[in-house]
C-alpha cells in the first residue's frame, strides 16, 4: 500500500486547457503546458471573424440542431434537426462565448486551415467528438464509452452536458 501523499486525485490529475490560433489556423489541447494533439480549423472570414481573447467552455452539445441565425448570410436557410444529413454542427458543439461562438464539426473538410466560417472555430467531426470527449473528463464530467455509443446511435436526440470545472480556452491572432 502507498503511503497518502496528501494530494488528492483530482488535484493530481493534469490540468487540460486548449490555445486557437488564428494564424496557424490550429487547435492545441495542452496537458499543462505542453501540447498534446493538435487539429486543423477553419476560423472567421474577415467579415466574421473569430474572436480572440480568453474564454471558459461550460457547455456542450451532442448531436446539436441548427437553427439560422438572424444574419444576411443565413436568410433563406432553414433549421435543422438534431442528426440531419445537412446540419452544419455534425456531432457537437463547444460553446467559448455564448449563444454565437462555438468550437464544432463540419463536413466542409475543405475549408480546414482556411478562414471559411462565420466566426466559429469549424473541426473535423471526428476530432471534435474526441476533443468534447477530452473536455467532459477533465471537466468533471466523464463518461463511459458506452454513453457515447448510444449518443451516436441516437442521433436524432440532443444531449446537453454542462462541465463542473469548466475549461479554459485562449484564442490568439
Amino acid at each position: 500500500m502507498q503511503p497518502d501523499s496528501g494530494v488528492t486525485a483530482a488535484a493530481a490529475q493534469p490540468s487540460l486547457s486548449m490555445t486557437a490560433s488564428l494564424s496557424e489556423r490550429s487547435l492545441y489541447v495542452m496537458r499543462d503546458d505542453s501540447a498534446m494533439a493538435a487539429f486543423p480549423v477553419a476560423i472567421g472570414e474577415d467579415n466574421h471573424p473569430t474572436p480572440t481573447g480568453r474564454f471558459k467552455i461550460r457547455k456542450l452539445v451532442w448531436n446539436p440542431r441548427w437553427v439560422p441565425p438572424d444574419e444576411e448570410w443565413a436568410k433563406g436557410k432553414t433549421a435543422k434537426a438534431p442528426g440531419e444529413r445537412d446540419n452544419p454542427m455534425k456531432l457537437v458543439k463547444m460553446f467559448f462565448q455564448q449563444p454565437d461562438y462555438y468550437i464544432h464539426g463540419t463536413d466542409k473538410l475543405k475549408s480546414l486551415g482556411k478562414a471559411a466560417s462565420h466566426g466559429c472555430l469549424r473541426m473535423d467531426p471526428d476530432e471534435a467528438a474526441e476533443v468534447a470527449k477530452l473536455l467532459m473528463e477533465h471537466g468533471g464530467e466523464p463518461r463511459a464509452e458506452n454513453w457515447f455509443m448510444r449518443v451516436l446511435h441516437f442521433r436524432r436526440e440532443e444531449k446537453v452536458v454542462y462541465l463542473k470545472k469548466p475549461v479554459q480556452l485562449t484564442i490568439t491572432d
